[in-house]
């Protein structure tokens, strides 16, 4: 069964795109931790991440660099935290979220509630500051 992920890269359901290559994709988390909370994906659907051929977790962990770069440039924090949970969507995926303390990365937090125009304009900036 295709997975809400792959679904997102072929544009059959609409996100917050960041940044995108042949391989991988960027997208803000619908349901934040923090302002700026993404998701980066390979395309290639994996259910586990570490299932993936090491190349390609290589290039997915480098990806995400130049995402966490470009959120920082854009996001005030302290750092951007990396985490992978991979339990709730059955395709690999790395969370990037920006953090000031250790409690920002807690997932038993309630989510914030941003409205459309503040998630648009976090994926512009996001993007534009992508490299």
């Amino acid at each position: 069964m295709t997975s809400i992920f792959s679904k997102i890269v072929k544009g059959d359901i609409p996100c917050y795109k960041l940044a995108e290559s042949d391989k991988y994709f960027a997208f803000l988390d619908i349901r934040p931790l923090q302002k700026g909370h993404c998701l980066v994906i390979p395309k290639n659907e994996i259910d586990y991440i570490f299932d993936l051929e090491e190349d390609e977790l290589a290039g997915l962990i480098k990806f995400a660099q130049r995402v966490a770069k470009a959120m920082k440039r854009v996001i005030v924090c302290k750092r951007i935290g990396l985490t992978v949970m991979g339990l709730e969507v059955p395709h690999a995926h790395i969370h990037l979220i920006p953090i000031n303390e250790m409690k920002d990365m807690e997932f038993s937090r309630k989510p914030l509630e941003l409205s459309t125009e503040e998630f648009k304009t976090i994926a512009t900036n996001i993007s534009s500051a992508f490299e």
